[in-house]
């Protein structure tokens, strides 16, 4: 009877077993506890993936033989940015994209090997990955089986990895970089790696009212001040060689804020006709929209309800009443709104630029007051940007729908509610001051 009893205990035990197993399959995909695990099996995948494209899908060339014609300019002696450029047109980037692709233009033979371009550009894709998941490791608000969208799903982030060789992969990497060392609360490495960033391409600094906001919620004016500094300084040593030769030229090619953008290329506004699109009106009417959207969220979303936005102004110590110190969350939730504010009132958005939020998006989608927004919509908003930066040439449907899917996102990060207090466990910010 014992051996009975125990026979007939094994099919319960068993079929308990494999409940469980299945139960934790699905809380793997569905469980932000579970963002390690599936990461790490996605980036191993990715490495596989990106040596596919490498060798089945051919390369395009687009700006790679102009970057190495601008880079082999400042090589033979010109250091007038004036007098720099390539078959695309004039050197318009910062000095630390001259400095980066110097070096890629010495690795890969003057530029003329293109396949090793493509397997460094394939690294830079898996440091970028490493970089944005250890930022949604920290914080734990994306459900893991949207990794799949930032990594595997995007044939354009591959793209513009791998088969096009942008520099906006390189100033997206930094960028990231910089990120990581501020939620480790590196501030003065993270403030000279974002800076670095910056150097790159311009794009960087859609970035910054959420840093400077976050940097006076940690510092105060004071003690902000010599990190502002040590990013100026940056860029004074950085385009140093430049700037003693035609220091206007510099600066008006490297931080060209009138830059004029070709409509046929426009991913945004292609609903429009050419010539509003080309009006000087209408940039101001974006400049003003952009710069009024960002008070907003600093007057009403990113401070706490109950402070004033001088107490900002004030060494933390000194505020009545005391303040918390912002949590993991809430610093990379007003770094990529910060950004994503800046991307929704671009003059124009060409297709190397989905690089520049596209990592982003599912936290914005998956944090705060989108919640309210049912996880088949989330994944249908994240659907539609894809195709919409995907349709080329772009139409007027595809830039309207990506238009209301930015609509929806800043709506919902407008209604998110006012910051809590930072989360315990993995989720706090260290107290450290660098």
């Amino acid at each position: 009877m014992a051996g009975g009893k125990k026979r007939s205990a094994r099919p319960s035990t068993f079929h308990t077993t494999v409940n469980s197993l299945w139960q934790d399959k699905h809380l793997v995909l569905f469980k932000a506890e579970y963002t390690l695990q599936v990461a790490a099996v996605l980036w191993f995948l990715e490495i596989g993936i990106n040596v596919w494209v490498i060798q089945k899908v051919a390369y395009t060339e687009i700006d790679w033989k102009a970057y190495m014609d601008e880079v082999e300019g400042v090589i033979n002696g010109t250091y007038d940015y004036t007098q720099l450029k390539g078959d695309t047109g004039p050197l318009v980037y910062p000095a630390g994209f001259v400095y980066i692709f110097t070096a890629l233009y010495y690795i890969t033979d003057q530029g003329l090997n293109i396949r090793l371009a493509q397997y460094l550009f394939a690294s830079f894709y898996l440091i970028t990955l490493l970089l944005v998941f250890r930022i949604y490791n920290r914080t734990k608000k994306v459900p893991p089986y949207v990794f799949f969208f930032v990594c595997c799903a995007s044939y354009r982030i591959h793209s513009i990895f791998v088969l096009r060789l942008f520099n906006d992969p390189v100033a997206m990497m930094l960028l990231f970089g910089a990120v990581n060392l501020i939620l480790d609360a590196h501030w003065t490495l993270g403030c000279a790696v974002y800076s670095l960033a910056v150097s790159v391409k311009m794009n960087v600094m859609l970035f910054a009212p959420g840093l400077l906001f976050i940097l006076l919620s940690e510092f105060g004016l004071m003690k902000t001040l010599p990190k502002l500094t040590l990013c100026a300084i940056i860029q004074l040593v950085l385009g140093l060689p430049f700037l003693l030769v035609n220091p206007v030229g510099y600066m008006s090619r490297a931080f060209d804020l009138g830059r004029q953008f070709l409509f046929k290329w426009t991913v945004n506004w292609r609903f429009l006709p050419e010539y509003i699109f080309l009006s000087r009106y209408f940039h101001l009417a974006l400049l003003f929209a952009h710069l009024t959207t960002l008070a907003c969220f600093a007057l009403r979303r990113w401070k706490r309800s109950g402070s004033s936005v001088w107490a900002l102004l004030k060494d933390p110590s000194e505020r009545k009443p005391m303040t918390q110190k912002l949590s993991v969350s809430q610093i990379v939730l007003i770094l990529f709104s910060s950004n994503f504010i800046g991307m929704c009132f671009c003059r124009s958005l060409h297709y190397q630029f989905y690089v520049w939020y596209f990592h982003t998006l599912p936290y914005l989608l998956w944090s705060g007051g989108v919640k309210k927004l049912a996880h088949l919509l989330r994944v249908l908003i994240l659907g539609l940007i894809e195709l919409a930066w995907n349709t080329y040439p772009s139409t007027t449907y595809s830039s309207l729908s990506l238009h209301v899917c930015h609509l929806i996102i800043l709506l919902c990060l407008w209604f998110n509610p006012t910051p809590s207090p930072p989360d315990t466990g993995s989720e706090s910010h260290k107290t450290k001051r660098q």
